[in-house]
């Protein structure tokens, strides 16, 4: 390798890499959870109000699973501000000792949210369980009142995140929350009526139970991948083996180790690894286009390729088993 060149690059470094796509990839994740604050300010309001509402009738009506949703709500209301304050902090440059920036707390949001979840529907279910056994009168018409106003609000809530879910865990943790407390008071408004129609008051707590496993079954994916993007996993929409195909088969490398794919927030992935070209380097625009086709075949904006020109000098990190 000549001595006027570094042997280890970043494509955005270099002169002739594609910056208004880069710019645009990065622009696309700044907005994206960013443009959520409306929503996640509506949502906070709305569901902080509701919940007070939906404890007292709760209490008043003798309905444990009024209560429960509460509960659940209030729950709801705490995960919609971590997420918020997430994505907040995820707009923050990077600085000399976060050189990232913060945009891994959006990960930790998600965490968050998918434990909480999974919590608050344990304490549900405990509840309902007890009340299986021994169930109490409910005053089944002010309860259905009450879910039903709490189905519009969490519904509501829900399409304020539903554009966003798709493309960032955060908004998706957001998202399932609000379809889960949805999905709770609809179960509430029909233990009401089955208890209206035939005075079976064990159909609250057992409705509640049945809610609880759905949300649970719904909250499990949410867990798993942000379980795994807090631990560096390759993201589940990112095929690793096609990537290291790709690079393979770029124009003069022979090999490709050192090979690290993982979400440096929940809407922006990184790449790092070595290539090896024997013929030379290949200059910054072969750089520059293999950037470019991370970023739209894979959804990589972050990558960095460290070049090398023989296999001979063996790489200290070549073996796929050493990090």
């Amino acid at each position: 390798m000549s001595n006027d060149r570094p042997d280890h690059l970043h494509p955005g470094d270099d002169a002739e890499h594609d910056h208004a796509a880069h710019g645009a990839d990065h622009a696309g994740h700044a907005h994206g959870p960013a443009g959520f604050g409306r929503a996640f300010a509506i949502g906070i309001t709305l569901n902080l109000i509701f919940v007070v509402v939906e404890f007292v009738y709760g209490v008043l009506g003798n309905s444990v699973a009024l209560v429960a949703d509460a509960g659940h709500n209030l729950s709801d209301v705490l995960s919609l501000a971590v997420a918020w304050i997430a994505s907040l902090l995820a707009k923050r440059p990077p600085s000399a000792r976060f050189t990232y920036g913060l945009g891994g707390s959006s990960i930790l949001a998600a965490l968050f949210n998918a434990v909480l979840l999974v919590v608050a529907v344990g304490a549900i279910a405990w509840e309902a369980a007890q009340r299986l056994f021994h169930p109490e009168p409910v005053a089944a018409v002010s309860v259905m009142i009450v879910a039903a106003i709490g189905i519009l609000i969490n519904a509501f809530t829900a399409w304020l995140f539903a554009a966003g879910r798709a493309d960032d865990l955060n908004i998706r943790g957001a998202f399932l929350h609000m379809v889960g407390d949805a999905a709770v008071s609809a179960g509430v408004v029909a233990a009401g009526l089955v208890i209206l129609l035939t005075g079976w008051l064990w159909v609250d707590p057992l409705v509640s139970l049945v809610i609880s496993a759905v949300i649970v079954w719904g909250t499990w994916s949410l867990l798993r991948e942000s379980l795994a993007m807090s631990v560096d996993a390759v993201p589940a929409k990112i095929d690793p083996a096609a990537v290291r195909r790709f690079l393979e088969g770029c124009a003069g490398v022979t090999a490709v180790h050192d090979l690290h794919i993982w979400s440096m927030s929940t809407t922006e992935t990184a790449l790092t690894a070595h290539l090896v070209l024997p013929d030379g380097h290949p200059g910054d625009a072969f750089l520059a286009r293999t950037a470019t086709e991370l970023r739209q075949r894979y959804g990589i904006g972050h990558s960095t390729l460290q070049i090398e020109l023989s296999e001979e000098a063996a790489c200290c990190l070549a073996p796929d088993h050493i990090v």
